[in-house]
């Protein structure tokens, strides 16, 4: 080999690395088109403080509570929101059972839809009536419900709003082969997942490959963390606490990596029921879960 061909081999070498160091990852690509916001239920009714904190922290986006509707009017809500610039990602709407009258649910929940379009929101949340953690499940109960879900889909579609069904624990979704069956027995035109991290290891399953089979099907994600508790714990409803991000046992870099690898471009809503710490505020525990995305995860929030 010639030595002015070992030169130009080095060279371009060095051209190529430095080329490169100039480029952002394909996940820092990816990533940089997530969008994250944060959910008001940490706060309990206090919404307002919610949106303070919420701006203040520096997340882009709220998820509210139905409780919204009683404590705001649509108008009032889309300014306050402008104000701290924050995005009404999605309004939680409560619980739907398909042991009870369809007609006055879906009209419920109609209703809500028409009060997020009306308030400058995007999304519509859904999950099915909370019952016990070790129930028993039927087939049929899923078929059901997945073609409830269908028939609300299509109402809030019309309104422009789009229906996401929440994975829970306690619901007919808790184990994963139960979603697959609710989602398989609805339309993906008129429903969509709103995925949540720890329901679904909590509830036995991977959230990884959940995110690999419902990419097409994934409306905004949940972004939450949860760990092992005793089962004989004082008040607690099932054997798991929900904990900031990087607390928990979800594996949380492995689902910003499926992200990544199904090019996910939506929302992301940090969520956290209650603050595991009492001697933290809500706004401390948004802040922990902000520094944990940015720093264990480089993403800018």
């Amino acid at each position: 080999m010639s030595r002015n061909l070992t030169r130009r081999t080095f060279l371009a070498s060095l051209s190529a690395a430095a080329a490169a160091s100039t480029l952002p990852s394909f996940a820092a690509l990816r990533k940089s088109h997530i969008q994250f916001g944060y959910a008001a239920i940490t706060w309990g009714n206090e919404e307002r403080q919610a949106i303070d904190d919420i701006a203040a922290v520096g997340y882009r986006g709220i998820q509210l509570r139905a409780n919204a509707l009683t404590d705001f009017k649509p108008a009032e809500l889309k300014d306050l929101l402008a104000q701290h610039k924050l995005t009404f990602v999605a309004l939680s709407s409560g619980e739907i059972s398909v042991d009870e009258p369809e007609a006055d649910q879906i009209a419920t929940h109609v209703a809500h839809a028409q009060f997020v379009k009306d308030a400058g929101g995007r999304y519509l949340q859904i999950l099915d009536k909370l019952t016990s953690y070790t129930r028993t499940v039927t087939s049929e109960e899923c078929s059901k419900l997945g073609k409830l879900l269908t028939e609300l889909g299509k109402r809030t579609a019309d309104i422009g709003i789009p229906l996401g069904y929440h994975n829970h624990l306690n619901t007919l979704s808790q184990k994963p082969e139960n979603l697959d069956l609710i989602l398989e027995n609805s339309d993906p035109k008129y429903l969509k997942l709103e995925l949540d991290t720890a329901h679904a290891v909590a509830g036995g399953g991977d959230p990884i490959q959940m995110i690999r089979k419902y990419h097409d099907r994934l409306l905004f994600m949940h972004l939450k963390d949860v760990h092992d508790i005793p089962a004989d714990t004082p008040k607690a409803k099932y054997p798991f606490e929900f904990v900031e991000l990087g607390r928990g046992r979800v594996d949380l870099p492995a689902v910003f990596a499926a992200l990544d690898q199904v090019a996910f471009s939506g929302w992301a809503v940090v969520e956290l029921d209650r603050v595991p710490d009492k001697s933290r505020t809500p706004k401390e525990s948004a802040t922990i879960s902000k520094d944990y995305l940015k720093q264990k995860i480089g993403v800018k929030v």
